[in-house]
């Protein structure tokens, strides 16, 4: 099977010992690469058998499946997290910060990050909202 037009990553060296391996996965856009370049080279007097074939397309269809839930999953997400921060706004936050000193504050903006959610309270003070912080 001719597998060249696909991309391999390298081990990646720096001046230090440390090495990177490329990952052990096959994403899906690999994967589909891998299927199509094997039913290009097959061999025509001796095909795949059927059953392995289906099989194979079966394959595809839960990858492709599961890669359109994950993206409306990751949308219900976010749009939960969006409604849940909206109602957050005009209310107020309470936390003690790291180095002891006690804030308090209406809360006028909330934006997302990856970790969670980040409150602007009408003092200019930023705190991610988690553990610790009182919202009344």
């Amino acid at each position: 099977m001719d597998v060249s037009s696909l991309t391999a990553t390298q081990p990646t060296t720096n001046n230090s010992s440390t090495t990177t391996s490329p990952p052990a996965t096959v994403n899906y856009n690999q994967f589909l690469q891998l299927l199509i370049a094997q039913m290009k080279n097959q061999d025509p007097t001796s095909p795949t058998d059927m059953s392995q074939y289906m099989s194979q397309f079966a394959q595809l269809s839960s990858v492709e499946q599961a890669v359109q839930t994950n993206a409306k999953l990751d949308t219900l997400l976010s749009s939960s997290a969006l409604s849940q921060a909206e109602s957050l706004i005009g209310r107020t936050a309470a936390f003690t910060s790291a180095d002891g000193q006690s804030t308090t504050g209406k809360i006028t903006a909330v934006r997302i990050i990856q970790g969670g959610a980040v409150a602007t309270l009408d003092n200019g003070v930023e705190v991610q909202l988690g553990p610790g912080i009182t919202i009344s």
